[in-house]
């Protein structure tokens, strides 16, 4: 049972110093690589950058404790970033003390919330947003973040978290653009997307190893930020009109709790909701891709805990809402990480950093930083995802498009209760209207098959109607129609046989209509049987009077019910 939530307890016993040498070398990387990161998603949500450092130490170790990846890397993610200063903008003021509590007070009660969820096994609700709905979600944040950076890039003023307040305020201000900073942005983003490119290929063509060519090319950011660090000090950049970090704390996060304002915890309580679904969603779908490379496994309600427990451990140290991350994660994973010790070791690189490091980071460009997050994110936008759910599904792409435009138009949160919504509506939709088709059997054989596809046997007596969803309260009605429609359009029936090959379950709804329909074919002198009925429904008709008043039987097989009901009429 312990095991259950402290899922160190499976790896730890077992830990070796071969493991750990993995996880050191992995570790170092994680935290070389992501400082860049966290520096930028702070300033996404509009929090200071040391905001970012603080939530990629301590959330990292309490998901050592709780989380079941071996390789997840838990910290600020831009998508999340977004989200927070969505939430937070109407709360308070950006750079108030205020809204950095607004800030912890969202990472708290998201962490409350998952922990909750997953304490009560509900991670399941996770899969009510659509893969569609999620791409389209994904890709409209990600041209939003993009959108919103094209202003420190050009050194101008532009704040907004819809299309409608950033694009006016982008090409009102294009006339203002700061030459220096344009310079240091456009050369941060030509190397970034140089070196993601063409970097491996380059590395390995001069003779690096594999490993060290894809190294040093996904440590592209560092490169970016030690070089313009070093030109904006150098040439004092910052006296020039260049917005700089400027200023960042040094120690170890301070550990506090939220200020507990009832009124404020009102207003986050949806944002908070959305934030987790959404992190959740990204860190499970990251999870369980690189455990099965590794043919491992994760436990979603226990990622619900680990997820939880590292919000909970970000409010309380001063930080902002965190989740699994892409890009970190894939560092870790390609780096060797082995146990969740690495997201451990990173995080006492990163404490490190913000202990010792910080001045160095003074003369930091914000304009590198929002090349950074520029590259990083426009990996989010999925054309290719876009063109095939036109292709095939134009209901997924409808669903789809809402998204991207809600999103764009009235904002991330508008965009994923859009996306949580008409996932579930398709769904509705798609399973309250099940195919049936009438089958017949193919000759020679005990298999059966639609009449209007294949050239089968059939019998004008006995009408075989197999249904090919399960039944409940959507679709109850509209199996009614079928059936009747059935027996009026071919009055020669005498025997309908409802296949049940397909049906997972009848509930309570769907057995009244069965009820419905075997009395109505009574009084039509048409007797109803079912077949290939599950053990698990059948187990739940037992406990009904459906069998005791059904008109017919219930035979194992359709083709027992064929050989049969052709006897009688013979």
């Amino acid at each position: 049972m312990l095991k259950r939530y402290l899922p160190i307890l499976t790896w730890l016993p077992h830990y070796t110093s071969r493991l750990f040498a993995a996880d050191m070398i992995a570790g170092v990387i994680v935290s070389i690589m992501v400082i860049p990161q966290s520096l930028a998603y702070a300033l996404i949500a509009g929090l200071p950058p040391v905001v970012g450092l603080y939530a990629s130490i301590l959330p990292l170790l309490a998901y050592t404790l709780f989380g079941t990846s071996r390789t997840l890397a838990v910290g600020p993610v831009a998508i999340l970033a977004l989200m927070t200063g969505a939430a937070l903008a109407p709360v308070a003021i950006v750079g108030s003390a205020e809204y950095l509590q607004a800030a912890m007070v969202l990472a708290l009660l998201s962490g409350l919330m998952l922990t909750l969820m997953g304490i009560l096994k509900l991670g399941f609700f996770a899969n009510f947003l659509s893969h569609p709905v999620i791409s389209g979600f994904l890709t409209a944040s990600g041209l939003l973040i993009a959108t919103s950076q094209v202003a420190n890039l050009l050194g101008i003023s532009a704040r907004g978290f819809t299309a409608a307040e950033l694009l006016p305020n982008l090409i009102t201000g294009l006339t203002d653009t700061h030459a220096a900073t344009l310079a240091v942005g456009a050369g941060s983003l030509a190397f970034l997307v140089l070196i993601r490119r063409r970097g491996r290929q380059g590395l390995r063509a001069i003779g690096l190893p594999a490993g060290a060519a894809d190294l040093l090319a996904k440590a592209g950011p560092v490169f970016a930020v030690i070089v313009t660090t070093l030109v904006t000090w150098h040439f004092d950049l910052a006296s020039q009109g260049v917005a700089v970090v400027g200023d960042i704390p040094r120690g170890l996060p301070p550990l506090t709790l939220p200020a507990f304002d009832l009124s404020l915890w009102h207003q986050l309580l949806i944002p908070a909701l959305l934030l987790s679904v959404v992190g959740f969603v990204e860190s499970v779908s990251m999870g369980q891709m690189l455990a099965a490379k590794r043919r491992q496994r994760i436990s979603p309600n226990q990622e619900l805990i680990g997820l939880g427990t590292a919000n909970i451990a970000a409010a309380v140290s001063a930080g902002m809402p965190v989740t699994g991350g892409l890009s970190r994660t894939v560092i870790n994973f390609d780096a060797g990480a082995q146990t969740p010790a690495a997201g451990t070791i990173a995080a006492i690189g990163i404490a490190l950093v913000t202990v010792a490091l910080t001045p160095l980071l003074y003369h930091l460009p914000v304009a590198t930083l929002a090349a950074t997050i520029t590259v990083s994110i426009l990996t989010l936008v999925d054309v290719k995802m876009i063109r095939q759910t036109w292709r095939y599904s134009r209901s997924d792409f409808s669903a789809m498009a809402a998204t991207i435009l809600l999103t764009l138009i009235e904002g991330v949160e508008a965009g994923i209760i859009a996306g949580v919504v008409l996932s579930i509506g398709l769904f509705l939709y798609r399973t309250s209207r099940p195919h049936s088709a009438l089958v017949g059997r193919v000759p020679g054989t005990e298999h059966f098959r639609n009449i209007t596809r294949h050239d089968v046997e059939s019998d004008s007596h006995v009408a075989l109607l197999r249904i090919d969803e399960s039944l409940y309260f959507a679709n109850a009605r509209y199996l009614e129609d079928t059936v009747y429609a059935l027996i009026a359009n071919r009055p020669e029936v005498e025997h309908v046989v409802l296949i049940c090959s397909a049906v997972n379950l009848i509930d309570a709804s769907a057995l009244e209509s069965l009820d419905a329909i075997n009395e109505r074919l009574k009084d039509s002198e048409v007797t109803l049987h079912l077949a290939e009925v599950k053990g698990p429904v059948m187990d739940k008709l037992k406990q009904s009077d459906l069998l005791d008043n059904l008109s017919g039987r219930v035979f194992l097989s359709t083709y027992a019910a064929w050989c049969e009901l052709r006897q009688r009429k013979e």
